[in-house]
């Protein structure tokens, strides 16, 4: 497995700090955004990795920054953390696309597990991705170009 950064996007100051801490001493690279809009504003120039996401926040909630990364055509795996989470809004981001979703307080094996799903579905996407460009190469190679009598 590679090592991915993990974009923390809550806007709780205190919440960031601990889950930032937490998973920068299990050897994680963090990067932390207060809100959905900072976070969107340059999602486009991150390198792949898992998304922490917040779901109540001002301005811009975690379910509207889910879609507008799909909207952005932007794939990260997104894990929704909340403190005030129901039944409807776990259908919601998880029908959004969301890998898992945790309340807070969560324990750090819950946090990591789901940190290392997030890193398993780049990983594998990556995989894909560069198995789909050696077979266009291989199909090149099979089938050279025709070339058009003028």
């Amino acid at each position: 497995m590679t090592e991915h950064p993990i974009y923390l996007v809550d806007d709780d100051d205190a919440v960031c700090r601990s889950v930032s801490f937490m998973l920068k001493t299990s050897g994680h690279t963090v990067e932390s955004y207060a809100d959905g809009v900072e976070f969107i504003k340059e999602a486009k120039s991150l390198e792949p990795g898992c998304v922490l996401l917040d779901i109540q926040m001002p301005e811009m909630d975690g379910l509207e920054v889910q879609q507008e990364l799909k909207a952005q055509g932007i794939a990260f795996p997104v894990v929704v953390m909340t403190g005030h989470g129901d039944v409807d809004v776990a259908v919601k981001v998880m029908k959004a696309g969301a890998i898992d979703f945790i309340d807070k307080p969560f324990a750090k094996d819950v946090m990591l597990s789901a940190v290392g799903e997030g890193f398993d579905k780049i990983d594998n996407s990556s995989a894909k991705s560069t198995r789909s460009e050696e077979a266009k190469l291989l199909l090149n190679g099979l089938y050279p170009a025709r070339t058009r009598c003028a």
